[in-house]
């Protein structure tokens, strides 16, 4: 379907829009009080526009319409329209240029948390996380991001949205050999969750990753940390994670490369290990000397 149509009605509005709110501005308009209404009337008219630039995907004609539409909105003191149409500029803005989307992001964001809105301010700044994740592939922004998303969550106790965020976080903390940072996330979370019997079965997976995290800076460590988690959640005795850890330790002890990589083929052949897992426990394996570098 041809939207070029579309286009030019939306520049022609657009036309018509900025015109009303100059002269919402003018003497005239003042005299004969239009002016709040005139403004009214061009922010309607704005919020056509974008809509229509929307239908013929011109992405950013259409962010930059939703944000003067904000910005009137902002004017007539319409907060909560206003940050409406700040998310609006910034989704569209998403398809065409992620640093402008995220500039409007944040302004609803700070509308929203002005307004004591914070659980909606935590999901926008999931979606700025996002975009540094994937567009910008800027992970210590995104940290920031996931990491203010899940204070706000938790001030609203909604705990299980925030330790979904402190999840990304202990994630990637780990990535960038932020270790202690990743077991402090990775212990709360796992004491959060082994009580409450719809969770408890996903506790055993975090003192896992917390146990992995301790390993990769000292074998001591993980040994302690293990027979703690078992004390504290002992379930996790159990686990075939904790089997796993117990026989990786060994192996680490022994310096035994080829009883390490049996380990994890192992484990790896019922339970597959993800990504994350596998750079750790290669991270780890590199301490065993005479190591060949993979897990095949």
């Amino acid at each position: 379907m041809d939207n070029s149509g579309k286009e030019k009605e939306a520049i022609q509005l657009m036309a018509d829009a900025d015109k009303r709110v100059k002269s919402s501005g003018s003497f005239l308009g003042g005299m004969f009080g239009g002016g709040p209404q005139k403004v009214e009337e061009a922010c309607e008219m704005y919020c056509r526009a974008a809509n229509m630039f929307k239908m013929a995907k011109n992405w950013s004609a259409a962010g930059s319409a939703f944000c003067k539409a904000a910005r009137l909105h902002m004017q007539l003191q319409n907060k909560h329209d206003c940050a409406t149409s700040f998310i609006d500029a910034g989704n569209a803005f998403k398809k065409s240029d992620p640093n402008e989307a995220i500039k409007c992001l944040n302004a609803a964001i700070d509308i929203y948390t002005d307004m004591g809105r914070f659980t909606i301010a935590a999901k926008h700044h999931i979606s700025i996380a996002e975009i540094y994740e994937s567009e910008l592939v800027d992970i210590e922004k995104a940290i920031a991001h996931y990491e203010q998303a899940a204070d706000y969550y938790k001030g609203e106790e909604s705990n299980s949205s925030a330790n979904k965020c402190l999840l990304k976080v202990g994630g990637y903390c780990a990535q960038l050999e932020q270790y202690q940072r990743a077991i402090e996330i990775y212990e709360q979370v796992g004491a959060n969750t082994m009580d409450n019997p719809l969770l408890k079965y996903s506790a055993k997976e975090y003192f896992f990753k917390a146990s992995l995290c301790h390993f990769i800076v000292d074998e001591l460590n993980a040994k302690i940390a293990v027979e703690k988690y078992e004390e504290m959640f002992p379930a996790f005795s159990d686990s075939r994670e904790c089997k796993l850890l117990k026989k990786l330790l060994e192996a680490h002890e022994e310096q035994n490369c080829d009883a390490f990589t049996e380990a994890v083929k192992d484990y790896d052949a019922i339970s597959r290990l993800d990504q994350w897992h596998t750079a750790l426990l290669l991270r780890i394996k590199k301490t065993i000397q005479g190591d060949e570098g993979d897990l095949k």
